[in-house]
């Protein structure tokens, strides 16, 4: 095992900002006053084994249908360049429509581990060591438990300006993981 906290800080940066956490909180209070009580820790287990699982199984499933992870990566730094925009311009591209049940749909799956997620994760594993991703996972879903545990002390602290601030930071850093992700595997296309 290759422990790389370069490489953990990095995955966990780009995690944390794919998923979105502190900007999903306006949707987690709309879902908890619409189905009541939502299980953070439910929620962010299902969360957590869907991502390691995609880790693991996600570059089998692309081989079965064959396309190589540096192809992936490189589709996956468009949809990190979009969402990267979203949170920027504070406009939606794409959005899903909010289900109306709560805990594992549409929390766990696809707020959290979504398709932005799981791309992510592909393209990060074409870069990164596998037991570093692991535990930018783990790290990341502590975070996102805890925003759920807390999400209207959050929202109440942070108002809709620190939200907001938040989002364009990162989607700023989103922007540039996307083109950093594109430059990488775009050449190992052509090697």
């Amino acid at each position: 095992m290759k422990f790389n906290f370069k490489e953990i800080a990095t995955a966990s940066m780009v995690l944390f900002a794919v998923i979105d956490i502190l900007g999903s909180i306006p949707i987690i209070i709309g879902l908890r006053s619409k189905v009541g009580h939502i299980q953070s820790g439910k929620a962010s287990i299902v969360a957590a084994i869907i991502m390691v699982a995609f880790l693991f199984i996600g570059e089998r499933i692309l081989n079965l249908i064959g396309i190589d992870i540096n192809s992936f990566a490189v589709a996956g730094a468009f949809i990190i360049f979009f969402m990267a925009l979203e949170m920027i311009l504070g406009i939606a591209l794409f959005r899903d429509d909010q289900p109306e049940s709560a805990s594992i749909v549409p929390i766990a799956f696809p707020l959290i581990a979504g398709a932005g997620t799981m791309t992510s994760l592909l393209a990060l594993r074409a870069e990164y060591q596998v037991e570093n991703i692991i535990v930018a996972i783990v790290i990341n879903i502590i975070f996102v438990y805890l925003v759920l545990r807390s999400s209207k002390k959050i929202e109440k602290v942070l108002g809709d300006t620190g939200l907001n601030v938040i989002r364009k930071v990162f989607g700023v850093i989103l922007l540039a993981i996307a083109v950093k992700l594109f430059t990488t595997n775009i050449h190992e296309l052509f090697v």
